[in-house]
């Protein structure tokens, strides 16, 4: 199915699986910006659009692809838990 026209917000998938979301449209030159599944960001002419050969897709629910998040980024056992009057954090930070 080929899709003739880009909307902000709708992901599409390529022939080969690949999957990307148009984030942007450029009135003037009508440039059409595209964010892949992995986060890397493309802009592409109308012409280069209308030469895709795409299909709707449905948001992927694995939103990982895009976020370059490590196991180091996640909160580790070895932090220990919050303190007991952390009910004001600017405040704790201050005390600190």
């Amino acid at each position: 199915m080929k899709v003739n026209y880009p909307v902000i917000g709708q992901w599409y998938s390529m022939p080969d699986g690949a999957l990307f979301e148009v984030v942007a449209l450029d009135p003037v030159d009508g440039a059409i910006e595209i964010q892949h599944f992995d986060g890397t960001l493309e802009e592409l002419d109308p012409d280069d659009w209308t030469e895709m050969w795409i299909k709707k897709a449905s948001a992927p629910e694995d939103w990982s692809g895009s976020v370059d998040v490590g196991r180091e980024d996640f909160n580790n056992d070895d932090d220990g838990p919050l303190p007991i009057d952390w009910s004001d954090p600017l405040e704790f930070i201050d005390r600190t």
